[in-house]
């Protein structure tokens, strides 16, 4: 048993405490410390703590993607995108510059939000209605954390503006469980319009991008950022920044999830993230680039900033190409 000692300042001589601290997530390292800390008076009077440390060190199983399950990652391209699965198109023609593996069916994540915000948009509901926060909105499926605490009551429209931005799953769950006949009607009214845009391959089962089963492609997912970026609140929604919100008596800010939003080279006109360990990272964006309008989808991507990383080969691609180029990178499983 490993014994140390530690300096630390202002504690109570003879104070008496125990830590114990654990940290899991997917694929990850979990940690648990279990530390009992006895104080002694030190030389020169300072106060020193004793420790004895116990460490326990478990390998969390690794979840793979759906992609990496049917093999996605093998397929190669020439720009060595992350992502197994990649479509950029301009939305004013529709001409395909870049494709690899667009047809493949995979979980979406909190891409889902985006069809969440474009239902609510459309619904035209009171966009100044109070909603609380209950216990119904906790995620009971991956125990993800939320800054919204439950009794939390905010309107209508800061619940979208997080949900969108942020990525708030509370926000974007409490959005569908006070729509008009309740979450079943909220699926229900996502999917009739995912039929709509000719998203033959998608379907939803909640409203955050939690569950697995909320599955799309990017071909479909290019419909839905082609007809999302039409409208202005998803555009102001999607590409905030920041945005503060009063709880109560103090103001909470958050932040967008998508760092490219600050980034001055480039021109987001709407953007949403997304990630579970089912569907890897994921991006969809809305773009000027070269002149061009471009929708960019990205699924599946592995590391934390490759998606990031994509858009930027993809980005830096695209400016180097003659205007007005035909198919110029085409890859398939």
């Amino acid at each position: 048993m490993a014994v140390s000692l530690l300096a630390l300042s202002l504690v109570p001589l003879g104070a008496n405490a125990e830590t114990h601290i654990v940290k899991k997530k997917h694929g990850e390292v979990a940690k648990s410390s279990r530390v009992s800390k006895t104080f002694v008076a030190g030389a020169r009077g300072n106060t020193v703590v004793k420790a004895s440390r116990r460490s326990v060190v478990r390998l969390a199983p690794a979840v793979p993607s759906y992609g990496q399950l049917a093999g996605l990652h093998q397929t190669s391209d020439d720009l060595d995108l992350k992502s197994s699965v990649a479509l950029v198109l301009d939305q004013d023609t529709n001409e395909v510059l870049l494709r690899k593996n667009d047809s493949a069916v995979l979980p979406i994540a909190s891409l889902t939000k985006l069809m969440t915000g474009l239902v609510m948009s459309e619904a035209k509901l009171p966009m100044d209605e109070m909603i609380t926060i209950t216990d119904d909105d906790v995620d009971t499926e991956k125990h993800s954390s939320s800054r919204l605490r439950v009794g939390t009551t905010l309107s209508r429209e800061e619940l979208m503006h997080l949900a969108l931005m942020s990525s708030e799953n509370r926000a974007a769950h409490a959005l569908g469980r006070t729509y008009p006949g309740g979450l079943s009607a909220f699926v229900d009214a996502m999917n009739t319009k995912a039929q709509l845009l000719g998203m033959k391959d998608t379907k939803y089962v909640e409203p955050t991008g939690l569950s697995s089963k909320n599955q799309s492609s990017a071909q479909d997912l290019a419909r839905l950022v082609g007809t999302a970026a039409r409208d202005p609140l998803l555009r102001e929604f999607t590409t905030s920044p920041s945005h503060q919100v009063a709880v109560g008596s103090r103001m909470m800010e958050f932040h967008t999830t998508n760092r490219l939003v600050k980034n001055p080279a480039w021109d987001i006109g709407l953007q949403k993230t997304g990630f579970i360990n089912e569907a890897g990272q994921c991006l969809v964006m809305e773009a000027k680039i070269a002149g061009r309008k471009l929708i960019m989808v990205f699924l599946d991507s592995a590391g934390k900033l490759s998606r990031i990383g994509d858009a930027e080969r993809v980005r830096k691609w695209v400016e180097t190409q003659m205007p007005g180029a035909t198919v110029v990178r085409q890859v398939s499983s």
